[in-house]
């Protein structure tokens, strides 16, 4: 007896060929219900989001399944349920900030994040709502910088107190 295969649609096969290609270039996947945006909303997060090197889109769940398992992001189908956009970032930076974007547009409108696949690990809700307060590694660095700068400044201007106080 013959093997039943069910027919696929080809504009549903290119579909999923074309989000994967475009999901394929990102590494941070953040999911979020958009249910109660308006359009002008939605293409102001895109704006902001855009700006910190990071794209937003609004995805069929059942496609976004089959790209998520053919690149191997497993655990990710719980975060596909009902109403969903894909805030999709590279690098653990533009993950860091588009996580804060979200959060804070989602303060001042219907937005609500159900959680993220950043470099391979998946956070729920509280945990990337965690994340997003953490600071960025750039400003890590920067408050590390500061912190060693600050003995050097302080001795450089006691120096040159003492300097001035002698030429007096």
């Amino acid at each position: 007896m013959a093997e039943f295969q069910a027919r696929k649609a080809q504009y549903k096969v290119d579909a999923v060929k074309e989000m994967a290609s475009e999901f394929s270039q990102y590494d941070g996947f953040i999911f979020t219900d958009y249910r109660g945006m308006t359009v002008e909303q939605i293409s102001a997060l895109r704006d902001q989001l855009r700006a910190k090197e990071s794209a937003y889109r609004v995805v069929k769940n059942r496609f976004a399944k089959i790209v998520m398992s053919d690149l191997k992001h497993d655990g990710t189908d719980e975060n596909l349920v009902g109403p969903t956009a894909v805030a999709l970032t590279k690098g653990e930076d533009a993950s860091n900030a588009a996580s804060k974007i979200l959060f804070d547009f989602a303060k001042g409108a219907p937005l609500q994040v159900k959680g993220a696949y950043i470099d391979g690990k998946l956070f729920d809700k509280s945990q990337i709502e965690a994340y997003s307060k953490l600071p960025t590694r750039l400003e890590l660095i920067a408050s590390l910088m500061g912190t060693l700068n600050a003995p050097l400044t302080k001795l450089a201007r006691t120096l040159q107190a003492i300097v001035d106080a002698k030429s007096n």
